[in-house]
Parts: structure tokens; sequence; C-alpha cells
């Protein structure tokens, strides 16, 4: 029977992120997901990248995981928002001198870097692939026996396995939950003109058109990830789209600003829908990222959410154990679920809301979503709140987030 302090199920990036964080306070952990982390670190690029806001950056700086990721991502250094190809909008755009708005990674790059850091640390176990074939929590600890008939144990168990986690349907934790109309479409294209740097978000009545930069791939070319969200009525006819004319719907919706758009690497769908758990912990539990929330892509923010949770949690527990508690104890889970649950609930139901109002069709719509966009941009305060919530600094940031240790 082996112990930690620990255990988390779920080794996706949310998961690893919190056990390395923990193994850098001295805590350990026992990650358990039944993926093959081979194939999913295979070299061949799979099309999917995320954008890592600045303050979730810190936290992989102060954790270790960013040396590993030297030179692997592409700074946003500006992101500009419209309504459809129409002029005006919004343009968030910090100082030469500030940090970057946020870095663009493959999501390959960092489950390899996550994952080397995991591998290399004193205090986790990776039980990788592995399946909890029963799982106990009571008064005096957590249980779980894996289908291979190991048992592991700890004080807590963390839910960590995405939006379908059985972890939080087990615990029978109420979830509002609903689904959009639409499908996301994401690829990444290579084009003939530089990004330079800049993020476009641009609303159509049929849904959002996310452009983000992304480092020239190994034929030099410009590439950037695209985030298309259709009616999901037309969603089978566009990805079945020879490649050609995909990408010259993709070119259309840019407005050609980018010049000749190609494809580069596969294209991925999935459908659109918010989730938020009623509470995320319970007896001996916590839920991290997916597991307790999630949210419509228009803003970038869903895996920036499960970032913070890491640091949120990572930071109860680890001033728990200096404090000498049991780290299942319900004033901790106490701590980390106030802490998170505003904030997670803002940023889901603004991003809710956003999807709702740039989906009201027609050019009376259109001219209130401009006119609300320039009062914004003249308006600095406002501007520099809303860049602040983009780059994950608003609220009460754990110290992972400010680029410090615990």
């Amino acid at each position: 029977m082996e112990r930690a302090d620990v255990i988390i199920l779920g080794g996706g990036l949310v998961g690893l992120t919190l056990a390395v964080a923990l193994d850098r306070h001295g805590l350990s952990s026992i990650v358990v997901d039944p993926a093959d982390p081979e194939k999913q670190l295979a070299p061949a690029y799979d099309g999917r990248a995320t954008a890592v806001a600045s303050a979730s950056y810190r936290m992989l700086e102060a954790i270790g995981v960013a040396e590993r990721l030297e030179g692997e991502g592409c700074p946003i250094r500006a992101i500009r928002v419209s309504d459809g190809l129409e002029p005006g909008g919004l343009l968030f755009e910090p100082p030469l001198d500030d940090d970057p708005l946020g870095m663009m990674f493959e999501n390959r790059r960092l489950r390899g870097a996550l994952r080397g850091c995991a591998m290399a640390a004193e205090n986790v176990t990776l039980l990788m692939p592995g399946r909890a074939a029963e799982v106990v929590r009571d008064g005096t600890g957590v249980r779980v026996a894996l289908e291979d008939s190991r048992v592991v144990t700890a004080p807590l168990l963390i839910g960590a396995e995405g939006r379908n986690s059985p972890t939080r349907q087990a615990a029978q934790i109420p979830l509002a939950r609903w689904s959009y109309d639409h499908v996301a479409i994401v690829a990444t294209v290579t084009h003939e003109l530089s990004h330079e740097n800049v993020a476009y978000e641009i609303f159509y009545p049929a849904g959002p058109f996310a452009i983000l930069p992304m480092l020239p791939g190994e034929d030099g070319l410009f590439r950037s990830a695209i985030v298309w969200s259709v009616h999901k009525d037309d969603a089978p006819a566009i990805i079945d789209l020879p490649e050609r004319a995909i990408a010259e719907e993709i070119e259309k919706r840019m407005g050609g600003f980018l010049g000749q758009v190609g494809t580069a690497g596969p294209r991925w769908s999935y459908p659109l829908g918010f989730h938020h758990a009623a509470t995320i912990t319970a007896e001996r539990l916590a839920l991290a990222g997916d597991a307790a929330h999630g949210i419509h892509p228009i803003a970038g923010q869903g895996l920036n959410l499960g970032f913070r949770d890491a640091a949120a949690l990572a930071q109860v527990l680890v001033e728990g154990a200096r404090l000498g508690m049991d780290l299942g104890d319900a004033q901790l889970l106490t701590r980390y679920e106030r802490w998170r649950s505003l904030d997670t609930f803002m940023v889901a139901s603004a991003t809710d809301g956003l999807t709702r109002l740039y989906g009201i069709p027609g050019r009376t719509a259109s001219a209130i979503r401009r006119f609300g966009m320039g009062a914004v941009q003249r308006i600095g305060p406002l501007k520099d709140r809303l860049m602040a919530e983009a780059r994950g600094e608003t609220g009460d940031l754990p110290l992972l987030l400010r680029g410090l240790t615990i």
C-alpha cells in the first residue's frame, strides 16, 4: 500500500501542474490517469494549442516548468476584438516593456514539459496508465483501489479528470449544465503575412472566430491557431470540406488581412457547453479544472481557470501542512471553496453573456456592440481592468500566480 499527501485523479495539464507545484513545496502526490502518456506525447503535431495567460505563465516559471518550455511559446503582444469585419472595435496592447498578455503553446509541448517535471520530481508518483476501480472517502482518509489491485491512500483526493469527472459524479455534486447550439472547429493554419504577435477575436452572428498567433512551423511559414465556432447543423459539412476549401473559408473570415491561408495539421471539432459545479469540495475531496467548471472558449480562459484552481489549492494545502493540519480538514477545503467560487462564477457568467450578446443578429445589435466597444476603448480604467482580466491578474491572486513561491 502506497501513501502520499494527496491522490490526484487526472494527469492532464491541471492535475500535473498541481502535482509539480506541491512537490516544489515538499508535499507528495500520487497521480492516476488511464491515458497512455506515450500516445499523448507523440511527436506529430495534433493541431491543438492553448493560450496561457501571463499570470498562469508566472506560475509555470515559479514551479520550474517554464524552463522546459524555453523557445516553444509565441508571445501574445496584443488582442484585437471586432464585431465582424466592421471598423472600430477594441485593441488591448500593453507597453512594449511590459509582459505579454499571454503565450501560445502547442498542447503537446505543455504536456511534455509538465510530464518531464513530474517524472523528475522526488515527491510525485505517476500511475499512468492506471485506473481507479474503487474510491473510499471517510473520516480516516482516502483509499483508492486500482484495477491492477494496487491500493493507494492519502488524507485528500483531488478530482481533475475533466468535464465528465467520475469523481464529481460519485460524490453526487449537482451541476448546472447546458449546451450551446455551436461546435468549435480547431485547427492550425499557415498564412502569407506575419500576425505580428496579435490575437484576434472576431464576432460573427454565426459564432466567434479567434485567430491566435503561433511560432513559425519547421517549414518557416507563419502560423496561427484557429478556434472557429459554427452552428452545430453546419459543422459536419464544414469539417468534411477538402483542405483547400476549408482554407479558403478561413481566409474569407479573416478578411484576407493575413494573406493566403493554408492548413497545417489535423482539424478537430468539439461541442460547446457550459457547466459549473454547485460546490467544488466534499468530504476529503477537492475538484479542480474542468471537473469543477467548463466554459465557452470565447475568451480563452478555460485552462487558465484550471491553473488558478491549482495555484489556490496548492497554497491552501502547503500553508495547512506548515500548521500541521490534516490536509483533508474541512477548514482547508472551505478556504479553497471560498477562494475559487466567486472567480470561477464571474468568469463563467461573463463568457456566457458575451456568447449570447454577440450572437444577436441584425444591424442594430451590431451598431450597439460597436458603440459599446468604442466606449471601452476610450475609457482607460475600464479597458485596463479588462486587460488585467485577460492576463488573469484580478482578484485575490495566489502567490504562485504572482511568480512567488508559497
